[in-house]
C-alpha cells in the first residue's frame, strides 16, 4: 500500500498539465479557486476548482441530509450529501465528529433520531478542521447536549474567531498531536495533519464487525490553499509522510466524495461484503491532493523565475 501511494503520486506529478497563468485571472479574486494546475491521478483529471466543486456540491447539497446509515461496527454517518458528520456509539454516550454549519445541527439530530439514537446522548464533540462547514455548529451542539468540545491546539485561534450569532466558540479540552479521546471503551487518536488548516486533524480508531477488528480513519481535508507558503509546504510534507504510517481498513472523510460514499452506499446489501472496508483505496484522496500540492509548488516556482 505504501509503495502504491508513492508510485501513483509520482505519476500524477510527472503528468501535470499546466494551464496558462493568464487564464481567467479574476477567479481567485472573486473567491473561487483558480482552474490550474491540472493533475491526472488514476486516470482522472482534477483542478483546484473541480476538487472544490466535487467536495462542496450545491448549497442544497450542503444542507440536505444524506440517508443516515451504519458504516461499520459502531460508526454511523449522520451528515449531509457533501459535508461529512460521523457518530460513534458507546455504552456511556456518543461521540460526534463535525457539527457542520450551525444550520445543519438539527439535520444531524434528525438523522440520529432516524437511526434510533438520541442527540442529547452526545458526550464528546470533535472536529476535523476549523472551517465553518465543519465546525460552525459546535456552540449550538454543546448548548443542546452539554457535550465536551475538544480541538487541536493549532486550530484554536481559528475556532475562537468562529462566532455564529455572536456565540463564543466552546473549547473544553485543547488537544496535541497524538492525544487520545476515550469514552465508553472506545478510543480515538488525534493526528495533526496540518496544511489545509494549521490544526487539521485526522482521527483514527478501531471497531469490530463480524468478529474482526478494523482500523477506521476519519480523514481531514488535505487540499493545499491557492498560495503554498514555505510553512504550509513543510506542514503538508509532514502530513503526507504521516498518512502513510497510519493503519487503515475503512477510509472516511469530512467530504463524502473523498471516499466515494455515494457509490459505496449504493452497494450496501445484507449478506454481502461491506463496501466501506476498502483498504486498497485508503489514501486515494491523499494521492490526489499530494499530486495537486506538488503541481502547485512547481507552478509557483515557474512563475517566480519569469
Amino acid at each position: 500500500m505504501k509503495a502504491l501511494f508513492r508510485s501513483n503520486v509520482c505519476v500524477a506529478v510527472l503528468g501535470v498539465i499546466f494551464v496558462g497563468s493568464a487564464a481567467q485571472p479574476g477567479l481567485a479574486q472573486q473567491g473561487g479557486p483558480p482552474d490550474q494546475p491540472a493533475v491526472t491521478v488514476r486516470g482522472q483529471t482534477y483542478t483546484p476548482r473541480s476538487i472544490l466543486a466535487r467536495n462542496m456540491g450545491t448549497e442544497e447539497d450542503q444542507t440536505t441530509a444524506f440517508p443516515p446509515h451504519k458504516v461499520i461496527g459502531n460508526v454511523f454517518y449522520v451528515g449531509t450529501k457533501t459535508l461529512g458528520s460521523f457518530l460513534i456509539i458507546t455504552p456511556e454516550g456518543h461521540i460526534l465528529i463535525n457539527s457542520s454549519y450551525e444550520r445543519n445541527v438539527r439535520t444531524i439530530e434528525r438523522s440520529m433520531v432516524q437511526l434510533g439514537f438520541k442527540f442529547a446522548d452526545i458526550r464528546v464533540l470533535l472536529g476535523t478542521h476549523a472551517h465553518r462547514d465543519h465546525q460552525e455548529g459546535d456552540a449550538l451542539t454543546k448548548e443542546l447536549t452539554g457535550a465536551q468540545v475538544m480541538a487541536m491546539r493549532e486550530d484554536v485561534p481559528a475556532l475562537e474567531a468562529m462566532k455564529p450569532g455572536g456565540k463564543p466558540h466552546p473549547i473544553d479540552r485543547v488537544l496535541r498531536d497524538g492525544d487520545q479521546v476515550t469514552l465508553g471503551g472506545i478510543t480515538l487518536v488525534a493526528h495533526l495533519t496540518a496544511g489545509h488548516t494549521r490544526g487539521c486533524t485526522t482521527w483514527t480508531m478501531t471497531t469490530q464487525e463480524n468478529g474482526r477488528t478494523f482500523n477506521v480513519v476519519f480523514a481531514c481535508s488535505y487540499r493545499a490553499p491557492a498560495n503554498v507558503t514555505p510553512d504550509i509546504e513543510n506542514e503538508l510534507n509532514r502530513t503526507f509522510k504521516i498518512l502513510r504510517s497510519l493503519p487503515c481498513d475503512v477510509p472516511l472523510g469530512d467530504h463524502p466524495a473523498q471516499y466515494d460514499m455515494i457509490a459505496k452506499y449504493a452497494r450496501l446489501t445484507a449478506g454481502t461484503p461491506n463496501p466501506f472496508i476498502d483498504a486498497a483505496n485508503c489514501w486515494a484522496e491523499a494521492e490526489i491532493q499530494e499530486a495537486m500540492f506538488r503541481a502547485q509548488i512547481q507552478m509557483q516556482q515557474k512563475a517566480a523565475r519569469q
